[in-house]
């Protein structure tokens, strides 16, 4: 799963990253994807409390805002998620070793980073006790032209979209990448075939 020159430099050594990269990537790919879909499960929520059912969007707060309200008022708490998502993107990144699982993974990278930034930008408004752009609450850039509860479903699903079909062609990879890679991950579930 993880390039064998790495290992060879390693022999006795073996990194968190080549771990969940080789013989722990299914499992800890998994856990990552299960977390993903409860964040979206979460944004689902919330969009169904705001357009479904009519709540205002202060009461929309998913399923984990509705039992705790101060911990998703918290800029602490999507800042933090947008950190693990990085964080996993880029972990995950060297198990992805076909042409096609690779590319679109690192788009969702990609995307995640600048989706990062903006949290970034929310927390340190939040941390300094003043907000930009001369609004009453933090604000990203995005956010000047988009609301914040339809920017995170955007946001989430210009990153999920691509990390789903780099997940597709990991499952499942090309004929072509398959037989070139000559250590095919446990995660493809053609393998051996």
């Amino acid at each position: 799963m993880y390039p064998a020159h790495a290992q060879a430099l390693h022999p006795d050594h073996t990194t968190f990253v080549e771990l969940v990269n080789g013989q722990y990537h299914e499992l800890a790919l998994r856990l990552f994807m299960v977390i993903v879909l409860a964040h979206w499960a979460e944004h689902l929520l919330q969009a169904f409390q705001i357009y479904a059912l009519g709540w205002p969007v202060p009461d929309a707060r998913g399923l984990v805002g509705y039992y705790y309200p101060w911990l998703i008022k918290s800029e602490t708490l999507h800042y933090g998620y947008a950190l693990v998502m990085l964080a996993g993107l880029w972990l995950f990144r060297p198990g992805f070793t076909g042409v096609k699982d690779r590319w679109w993974w690192t788009i969702a990278l990609g995307i995640q980073f600048f989706h990062h930034i903006e949290h970034f930008l929310l927390i340190a408004q939040a941390l300094l006790g003043h907000n930009f752009f001369g609004r009453p609450v933090p604000t990203s850039i995005i956010q000047l032209w988009v609301p914040r509860v339809e920017l995170h479903l955007f946001y989430n699903t210009i990153v999920f979209i691509p990390m789903v079909i780099g997940m597709y062609y990991h499952l499942f990879p090309p004929v072509e990448e398959a037989a070139v890679n000559s250590m095919q991950c446990t995660c493809a579930w053609n393998r051996g075939h």
